[in-house]
């Protein structure tokens, strides 16, 4: 990070381990690797051993806050190289489980965030690009970024609103291209001819 000049890592984890959910273990090794922050969506909590440890405060003693108040929003946030931050990370509702609806929690959590926070990050976990798109353009102007998560498909929506935010729709993925949305591709096929239900596997089968 040093040899590319990356002041601050966000990376949304929720799928880390082996493809579902995330666990104590690979978030330690996660923050370990250098990522200041992360953040998750309605797969985190896939690992049962996982619900009372999330969020894992990264780098704590260097003064930074994580403050998780339910299973569908987070705000983290703290101070790098002299920048304060936030993060603030929201679910969806849109062909999601029932939660919190992200548009007032977001106006209730910016307001708690003291004036001299110079960036803001908020990650939108959601289904739709069109709860995505009108959440950008519903924060614009009052936070950094919004990035939209979950989808595993990345978007070429990328661009800078017109009150300052910048906004994709979904950033997408880490994983194989092979398969679909990281899984192996045979098995999803077959689920959508015969509409059996299947579990999905991972790694795709080019990779087996």
């Amino acid at each position: 990070m040093e040899h590319r000049q990356i002041d601050l890592v966000i990376a949304n984890g929720e799928n880390s381990a082996s493809g579902f959910g995330i666990t104590p273990k690979i978030a330690e090794e996660l923050l370990g690797l250098g990522i200041e922050v992360l953040t998750g969506g309605n797969h985190s909590w896939i690992a049962r051993k996982f619900w009372n440890t999330f969020p894992i405060s990264p780098a704590a003693a260097s003064g930074k806050f994580c403050g998780y108040q339910s299973r569908r929003w987070l705000i983290c946030g703290g101070v790098e190289k002299g920048v304060k931050f936030a993060v603030l990370n929201l679910q969806g509702r849109v062909f999601l489980a029932p939660n919190d609806d992200p548009f007032k929690k977001a106006d209730e959590e910016l307001a708690k965030l003291p004036p001299d926070v110079a960036f803001i990050l908020v990650d939108i976990h959601a289904e739709t690009t069109s709860e995505k798109i009108a959440f950008g353009w519903y924060l614009d102007g009052r936070v950094t970024a919004v990035v939209g998560t979950h989808t595993h498909v990345a978007t070429a929506d990328e661009h800078v609103l017109p009150k300052g935010t910048a906004y994709i729709t979904d950033v997408g993925m880490t994983g194989p291209h092979d398969g679909v949305i990281g899984m192996d591709r045979v098995g999803i096929i077959k689920k959508f001819l015969d509409g059996l239900p299947r579990a999905s596997k991972w790694p795709p089968a080019i990779f087996k």
